[in-house]
């Protein structure tokens, strides 16, 4: 049986979530948990997760390629090169991300990790697809060199692996490995927002290039996390997109080519606030004082536990699964934590995302069984939605938001 056993992944971190929380309520640091924070978190995690299924193989063929047509080296595996390809792999990451502080078109795809203003494993999860692009630009460097495709594959995927465990405040500073290894202590200062704080601790594994090269702070104080202005919303769209549109009109606004230069390629700081503040006003508002029923808390949490369950079997079975069944599973997962991260804002357009999810169950099920039965009961029941829309939508709304 061919399965994809990283599926494993999805169970195993979900459950080194779970029992961190679990620690923490029995140490009464519960605090560190908030159930929207986690919400949104754990949702950025489900859409890479799942993009990694189609972005994987083309960061791997790509790495094939620049190996194959340019390689400087031709580098055998073997002990000494295994550790030059951790040294050349943590090296390169402290770069991918000082730029990803450092320069805006970085920051944009790397600030969704910094948003939550939680500190705890779900943070680890805030990984986009498109920060791993990126990421997958600066590890090109390694076939370059001369490190194979295969070795760099196999090393990347333990070398992610280490940061998920340095999203926490449930472990004190480690005595000696302080001095060389990125610990909880570490990260947690790079994830705050204390301004003695910002733009430290760049490392992965190792903190050694924060001490060379002048970026490192030890945790002094308690840290703050979050960014210095905070985001304010769970939305999983505006999470993602918010500083790409502050760029774009920043590009636009800006005279003459040094100031487009500089909006795209400067640093975060240069892009004029009040650019954010005028598109929450336009894209960002919130519609009424959000206050989460019980339905909505339950509603929520069945819906994410879906995601993640639809997430395991689709990255186990994905041998399985035709391209059009994984495209409509993709969909629909997509859809899913964009309609729980709107729930989370009480956005009133929901409902039609939540018609969108149900309308690809019934393609799916009609793909897999294209039965004329089927076929009639399922125009039957798009035509009685439709014809009672508006009604469904309003008693929907009602149930989880409790509105008068």
């Amino acid at each position: 049986m061919q399965l994809n056993y990283l599926a494993l992944a999805v169970p195993f971190f979900t459950g080194l979530m779970y029992l961190e929380y679990y620690l923490s309520k029995k140490k009464g640091k519960a605090d560190n948990f908030h159930f929207n924070e986690a919400v949104a978190n754990i949702n950025v995690g489900i859409a890479e997760r799942l993009s990694d299924l189609f972005a994987t193989g083309l960061f791997y063929f790509f790495f094939v390629w620049i190996h194959k047509n340019f390689a400087l080296f031709n580098i055998n595996p073997g002990f000494f090169t295994w550790v030059l390809l951790f040294l050349f792999t943590d090296f390169m990451w402290y770069w991918y991300h000082r730029f990803g502080h450092e320069v805006n078109l970085f920051w944009s795809v790397h600030v969704v990790h910094h948003q939550s203003d939680d500190y705890n494993f779900t943070v680890s999860a805030r990984i986009t697809v498109l920060q791993a692009t990126v990421r997958c630009l600066f590890w090109a460097v390694l076939p370059l060199i001369g490190f194979s495709p295969e070795m760099i594959t196999i090393f990347l995927l333990i070398h992610g692996t280490y940061p998920f465990f340095t999203h926490t405040q449930l472990v004190g500073k480690l005595g000696w490995l302080e001095y060389f290894m990125v610990t909880p202590s570490h990260h947690r200062v790079h994830h705050s927002s204390n301004p003695q704080y910002l733009d430290k601790n760049y490392g992965d594994v190792l903190i050694i290039w924060d001490k060379m090269l002048g970026t490192f702070a030890e945790e002094k104080e308690k840290p703050v996390y979050g960014l210095t202005k905070p985001l304010n919303s769970h939305s999983f769209l505006w999470q993602h997109f918010h500083f790409i549109l502050e760029i774009i009109i920043a590009f636009k606004r800006a005279k003459g080519f040094k100031q487009k230069f500089k909006a795209i390629f400067g640093r975060p700081d240069d892009i004029d606030p009040r650019i954010r503040a005028s598109l929450e006003r336009k894209l960002s508002f919130k519609e009424q004082e959000v206050k989460y029923s019980l339905p909505l808390l339950n509603y929520i949490k069945a819906q994410t536990i879906l995601s993640l369950a639809l997430l395991f079997f689709v990255i186990l079975f994905e041998h399985y699964f035709s391209g059009i069944k994984i495209a409509l599973l993709s969909l629909f997962i997509i859809l899913s934590v964009i309609t729980t991260g709107s729930m989370l804002e009480q956005r009133r357009w929901i409902f039609h995302l939540e018609f969108a999810r149900l309308a690809l169950v019934g393609i799916l099920a009609w793909v897999s069984y294209p039965y004329f039965n089927l076929t009639v009961f399922l125009l039957s029941l798009s035509a009685v939605i439709i014809l009672f829309y508006k009604t469904i939508g309003n008693r929907y709304y009602s149930y989880l938001y409790k509105y008068d």
